[in-house]
């Protein structure tokens, strides 16, 4: 199971500052965390940054991707009277939005910040019934004037996130907190290695684990790494939208949190490889390690990985995570300790000749 130096990297990661484009912070700690694991350390100049594990082949290459920006805010204007408008990073439903703390960084260090609307207090009957917009909402810094708000280092570009600690909940089983999506899945393959290393696992390919950047905004990082790495299969390690909350039904979000984690069977993005897909499913089932069924009408980054040069076999593995792209998420622990363990099994078994079954006709 996971240890007390996995639970500290997990909270590490989820509590980093990092959106879309400002990804600096996560990565160089995802790097101080896993050079001891790695042969090499590999940046591509969008910022994502991978880690090479040598097993007993140069090939198969087996990429690992698991997006390490969050969804966040970016400011807009800074108003006379001192309040922040803002546009959002990666997809956001105005609904979570009011009332809730971010943290603004500027130039001179990061400012605290609350999302806020004119109060209902004042609103006519039937305009209290609407829901409010992101554009007439703002951030509001505590300050009095424009001068006041530029003071404290605020200006136009500077990048937001949710304030949300990372806490354990439900006797140790359930965590929570921001950015799960996607740092969990970095963190699966980051803890996989971990293991393969310490443990000395042979593997018979060359690992390569992406902490790739810009996902939340069109999967950027992972077609630029993609390109340089040339891999010969490709796993997105990812989060997925656990339908076991109240006003969900079965057929559009299948999965459910503490029940294994998920393997997709389509999304926007991709149509997984089939020989692929069947095969992680006959190696759960060998490992008797629960998996379930998933399909999402999103994307990751897995679409642009499948579709590199010639095309690479891809799929997708997800931890099911309430409430993603909010401030605050939950997940199962023994859902991410089996994703960990899959993708230990998968590494184990994909060999030259397996790998190079995927695509046979």
């Amino acid at each position: 199971m996971l240890d007390e130096k996995s639970i500290d990297l997990m909270r590490r990661m989820m509590e980093a500052f990092g959106p879309s484009g400002f990804e600096r912070e996560i990565n160089a700690l995802c790097k101080e965390y896993m050079e001891p694991y790695s042969e090499e350390v590999l940046v591509d100049k969008l910022g994502t940054i991978t880690f090479m594990a040598k097993g007993e082949s140069e090939r198969p290459r087996v990429l690992l991707a698991g997006h390490t920006d969050e969804v966040g805010f970016i400011v807009s204007s800074v108003s006379e009277e001192g309040f922040l408008s803002f546009n959002t990073w990666g997809g956001w439903w105005s609904q979570v939005l009011l009332g809730q703390r971010g943290v603004i960084r500027t130039d001179k260090g990061h400012v605290d910040g609350v999302i806020a609307s004119k109060p209902p207090h004042i609103l006519p009957a039937e305009e209290r019934k609407k829901v409010v917009e992101r554009e007439k909402m703002f951030i509001d810094i505590g300050a009095t004037s424009k001068e006041e708000a530029e003071e404290s280092g605020a200006k136009i570009g500077d990048p937001v996130v949710p304030w949300s600690p990372f806490k354990i909940v439900q006797d140790g089983k359930v965590a929570m907190g921001k950015a799960f999506d996607d740092r969990i899945g970095a963190f699966v393959f980051m803890e996989a290695m971990r293991r393969i290393k310490e443990q000395n696992i042979k593997h018979p390919n060359t690992i390569y684990g992406a902490c790739t950047v810009q996902e939340e905004v069109g999967l950027r990082g992972a077609q630029t790494i993609a390109h340089l790495i040339d891999p010969d299969v490709g796993i997105a390690l990812e989060v997925d939208i656990a339908g076991d909350v109240p006003g969900i039904k079965p057929h559009e979000a299948p999965t459910k949190m503490g029940q294994g984690p998920g393997l997709l069977t389509w999304d926007r993005s991709l149509i997984p490889n089939q020989p692929f897909k069947e095969f992680v499913i006959k190696v759960a089932k060998q490992a008797q390690i629960p998996i379930q069924l998933s399909l999402i009408s999103g994307g990751t980054d897995a679409g642009k990985i499948h579709i590199n040069r010639v095309g690479c076999p891809a799929v997708v593995i997800s931890v099911p995570t309430r409430h993603i792209h909010s401030h605050v998420g939950y997940l199962s622990l023994k859902d991410t300790e089996n994703a960990v363990l899959l993708l230990i099994e998968l590494i184990k078994r994909l060999d030259k000749e397996t790998v190079e079954g995927f695509t046979a006709l």
